[in-house]
């Protein structure tokens, strides 16, 4: 069953904006941290930009200044303001939130949206 569900992918000219968004799902417990990755063909899945609880934010080199992360905690909703956008910003990005396995809360885990294609021509 889904549990992330990705939205604003598309294609844009360089130097244009999209905003991304990723809803969360009540079945998953325990939320603290919630971002975003990407994963471009023939590299590795990349870290883009995480907010933690208590508002802290981690961003890659590549994309400060351009791209901005904000969360909606009671709608459980994270977003990814993307300006500037660059041919290299190409990838699938995918919503990522750190939770509890399960209620009982002895451990943590990692939860992966599907992934929504950016796309960015120049």
């Amino acid at each position: 069953q889904v549990q992330l569900v990705e939205s604003g992918g598309g294609l844009v000219q360089a130097g244009g904006s999209l905003r991304l968004s990723c809803v969360g799902s009540v079945t998953i417990p325990g939320i603290n941290t919630m971002g975003w990755y990407r994963q471009a063909p023939g590299n590795e899945r990349e870290l883009v930009a995480t907010m933690a609880n208590d508002g802290s934010t981690n961003y890659a080199d590549s994309v400060k200044g351009r791209f901005t992360i904000s969360r909606d905690n009671a709608k459980m909703i994270v977003y990814l303001q993307m300006t500037g956008l660059k041919a290299e910003d190409t990838a699938v990005y995918y919503c990522y939130v750190n939770g509890w396995k399960t209620r009982g809360g002895l451990s943590r885990q990692d939860y992966w949206g599907q992934g929504t294609q950016v796309t960015v021509s120049s």
